[in-house]
């Protein structure tokens, strides 16, 4: 059997009749960017989200940049970030022209460790970026109480996490802004980039609505120095189908993910992923770890079993942060995580033939 990471031809095959009428609508219409489709979405995906805004922009690192923009942080400030994250919740502070400071996860949930954020408090830091990792929601109740204590901002990175939920609350609303990515293989997923901001902040929404914009409420009227950054019409609209379905889909991740646990559990070499009692993760990724990581994924691979490292190269350790001076050592629970993290299939169409086989083939692998 051959087992792909994720087929993302298949959500397309499902609901192809939907996705083949939206397109013809689209385009018929004569309208695409900034029209009745983007305000549908937002209108849909802030009530999905539990929250009074969203903003769509063009992907996910400009809608926190945006966020971080609008909230007046730049050069001279600093931001906590996570040191176990995507190189893009990195980047959209750099943007900004602050300063990147990471805190290392909690080695359990691989999510920011709130225990270690408050002695990373300058009196530069304007802002707490956590990052709802691999689908799961951080510990978000002592980070807001940090961010009340200092008068600092809380930015949720939820490109990740859609549907996903902390102590029953969705995240996207539990910050004072979220950032969204719908990159075509998130669980809101579009066919090409996309983001959003979600708020409950009027006047942080429409200062974002002006900085998506070029600056501009109305044309050639530039109030600031503002972005080129909008969901367009088709994806949109290409949205709103599949946010009928997320619920769903996450489901079936959930699904393949009890699969997992029931069949992994107690193997001496697998370590699977932990899930606090206050979470409810939407599993965009499936991640276990391996001591002999490499060994392992090769024999994955010759089963016909796919899998992905997120991420083999912690942010600090990239190329693009080299000017940082981050010795080698210096946040070891993100640089022995990304020598040992190996996700495997998970997905709304993996099927529980394809899960169980996924399964087999770790025990026999490992």
């Amino acid at each position: 059997m051959k087992v792909p990471f994720l087929d993302l031809k298949a959500a397309y095959f499902e609901l192809k009749t939907d996705f083949d009428s939206t397109y013809h609508r689209v385009m018929d219409s004569g309208s695409y960017l900034l029209g009745n489709e983007l305000n549908a979405f937002e209108a849909e995906y802030a009530a999905y989200c539990e929250v009074k805004y969203c903003i769509g922009v063009a992907n996910g690192l400009d809608a926190l940049h945006i966020i971080l923009r609008g909230y007046g942080i730049g050069p001279g400030d600093e931001v906590i970030v996570p040191s176990n994250t995507y190189i893009a919740t990195w980047l959209a502070v750099s943007y900004a022209g602050a300063k990147p400071v990471p805190v290392e996860p909690d080695i359990a949930t691989y999510n920011l460790n709130p225990a270690l954020i408050e002695a990373a408090i300058t009196k530069r830091t304007k802002a707490i970026l956590p990052v709802h990792l691999y689908g799961q929601p951080a510990d978000m109740d002592p980070i807001m109480a940090l961010g009340a204590k200092y008068g600092l901002k809380v930015i949720e990175d939820s490109a990740q996490s859609h549907g996903a939920r902390y102590k029953g609350r969705r995240t996207g609303g539990l910050g004072d802004a979220a950032g969204h990515s719908f990159y075509p293989g998130k669980n809101l997923g579009a066919f090409g980039d996309g983001g959003a901001i979600t708020t409950n902040d009027p006047a942080f929404a429409d200062r974002a609505r002006v900085l998506r914009n070029y600056g501009s409420r109305i044309k050639y009227h530039n109030e600031v120095k503002g972005f080129n950054s909008r969901l367009d019409e088709l994806q949109a609209a290409f949205l709103r189908v599949k946010l009928g379905h997320l619920d769903i889909w996450n489901n079936r991740r959930k699904k393949v993910a009890e699969t997992y646990y029931r069949l992994l559990k107690g193997l001496p070499n697998i370590t699977l992923p932990y899930v606090p009692q206050w979470a409810d993760p939407v599993w965009h990724l499936f991640v276990i770890q391996h001591p002999r990581r490499s060994d392992f994924q090769t024999r994955l691979d010759a089963a016909g079993v796919s899998s992905l490292i997120h991420y083999p190269i912690p942010p600090h350790q990239s190329e693009a942060y080299a000017d940082a001076g981050f010795p080698l050592g210096k946040l070891p629970v993100a640089e022995a995580l990304s020598l040992g993290v190996l996700s495997v299939p998970i997905g709304p169409h993996l099927s529980d033939e394809q899960a169980i086989y996924v399964a087999e083939q770790i025990k026999l692998s490992q």
